[in-house]
């Protein structure tokens, strides 16, 4: 597997930073932002929280708000430019960089990576440099905190590649697998003005077993693992994981 340019700001360009506020997506629920937030704050407590991957600050906004100090890094300059057009923006400091290289100053408490962004890596080594960069920034008795989808390959069927994810009158996603590299292509239908626009994105989907062992390689452990924000048990019919890990010496 080819381990140069893992990703590139161009799957988060203007057209895309455009509309991403406008996702329909469970994740943009006001009910399940607060639920997100409640979690991390708590993790947080006292102390900073670098979010990877900060986007136009779904999060990291109602975070701030909430009183903890929030920066984050970010590869995409028209995403963070929305971020920083908004109310409460400037109390966060945002690097524009690969977020599982770029440093940002200081320690943090608690460092997060939302949404299956880990998979926007599209190598193995990048998601471990990730991980190994995560750890960087943690101050003593920090925790780095993933959110990610169980890979849906139980819909696979025999001899196929692709799953039908999503139908409706404006959208239509198929998600596209390459199982001997866990690699994935997620293709989407939209309707936008009366005509379809189409788009493709490259995933490297990962297990939660293979992200403790890139935690076990960054000098980390698994602290805790839900299926959901209001920590409802993580089981074999979980669709996605938030998974917490912390150095050894923490526990």
């Amino acid at each position: 597997m080819n381990d140069e340019a893992p990703h590139s700001d161009g799957q988060f360009d203007e057209s895309v930073a455009d509309q991403y506020d406008d996702s329909t997506e469970p994740e943009f629920d006001p009910e399940v932002i607060a639920s997100t937030v409640d979690f991390l704050a708590g993790l947080a407590g006292d102390g900073r929280a670098l979010e990877l991957a900060i986007g136009t600050g779904r999060i990291a906004l109602p975070l701030a708000a909430r009183g903890v100090p929030v920066a984050g890094i970010d590869l995409s300059r028209p995403m963070v430019n929305r971020l920083r057009a908004k109310p409460g923006a400037e109390a966060i400091e945002v690097a524009i960089g690969d977020y599982s290289t770029t440093l940002v100053e200081g320690e943090f408490s608690l460092v997060y990576l939302l949404y299956n962004t880990i998979e926007n890596l599209t190598t193995q080594a990048a998601q471990v440099a990730a991980f190994r960069n995560a750890a960087r920034h943690l101050a003593p008795g920090g925790c780095f905190v993933i959110e990610c989808l169980i890979p849906d390959l139980r819909r696979l069927p025999e001899g196929a590649t692709a799953v039908v994810f999503d139908i409706g009158e404006r959208h239509w996603g198929i998600d596209e697998y390459d199982v001997a590299n866990q690699g994935l292509i997620s293709h989407h239908f939209t309707v936008v003005g009366g005509k379809v626009e189409y788009g493709a994105w490259p995933f490297r989907y990962v297990w939660p077993a293979e992200l403790d062992l890139m935690a076990e390689m960054a000098g980390l452990r698994l602290r805790e693992r839900w299926s959901g924000w209001t920590r409802e048990p993580f089981t074999s019919e979980s669709r996605k994981h938030i998974s917490v890990w912390e150095p050894p010496g923490d526990a």
